[in-house]
């Protein structure tokens, strides 16, 4: 795996408001806005930053929507191909890494898992056929 953050996905309570304050009060680039009604993305320079309600991310990740529990936020690591998405997710597996959902097809149109390191941190594992990747990692 090459050590890089491609998207960092926030819960957030209102999309509205969030939206409203990365894009309008930072000045933060949105991607095709007002296509997805659920879900918004900003381009940070070779970084994504993604905004989606806490349940619904808690919902995409299988994990109980506890407040407490869950801390509403994930780091997302993009790859080239599906099959890339395999390898990469069992190899955390293999280093200890907590398996929370096998990666499967999901409903954005892409691929990923979850798993948890081993303080709890969730990270995904995703092709997103958009090509949200770095240019180095493209096939």
């Amino acid at each position: 795996m090459k050590p890089r953050i491609s998207m960092i996905t926030l819960g957030v309570d209102d999309l509205t408001r969030a939206i409203n304050f990365y894009q309008h009060g930072l000045g933060f680039p949105r991607h095709g806005e007002g296509e997805e009604a659920n879900v918004a993305f900003f381009n940070l320079d070779g970084t994504w930053l993604s905004l989606y309600g806490r349940q619904a991310l808690a919902e995409d990740a299988q994990v109980a929507f506890e407040p407490a529990a869950f801390n509403s936020c994930s780091m997302s690591h993009n790859l080239a191909t599906e099959a890339d998405v395999d390898e990469v997710f069992q190899q955390a597996l293999d280093a200890g890494a907590t398996l929370v959902k096998m990666p499967e097809k999901v409903f954005w149109g892409g691929y990923s898992g979850y798993f948890k390191d081993p303080d709890g941190h969730l990270w995904e594992i995703a092709f997103n056929p958009f090509n949200w990747i770095g240019p180095e990692d493209k096939p």
